[in-house]
């Protein structure tokens, strides 16, 4: 079992910057690939970012290349989203996931861009 617990969420203005952590604990041995969700009221479940664990290897979402950017510390077992130039349509709750050959959720955590 993984057990993955986000923080750094809160309520900042349009342009601002805001920091995304997730750290993680349990049987991690086996995640090869995290990354970022988001939901916003009335909409799906999107991806944000991900990397792979071993190589770092990341990809983003259209919305936000070159506004967010994700890393990871494997020594502290956590992952990362640094997110600039934040704007309203950013409003959301992020998650964290994390994969093996089984798929882990954190319980998210809010972000609210005000314009």
């Amino acid at each position: 079992q993984v057990h993955l617990v986000e923080s750094g969420g809160g309520l900042v203005q349009s342009g601002g910057s805001l920091k995304l952590s997730c750290a993680t604990s349990g049987s991690i041995f086996n995640i090869n690939f995290m990354a970022w969700y988001r939901q916003a009221p009335g909409k799906q479940r999107e991806l944000v970012a991900a990397i792979t664990v071993g190589g770092g290897s990341a990809n983003y979402a259209d919305s936000v290349k070159g506004r967010f950017t994700i890393s990871r510390d494997n020594v502290k077992n956590t992952v990362y989203l640094q997110m600039n130039s934040l704007k309203p349509e950013d409003t959301a709750v992020y998650y964290c996931n994390a994969r093996s050959t089984v798929s882990y959720w954190g319980q998210g955590t809010q972000v609210i861009v005000s314009s």
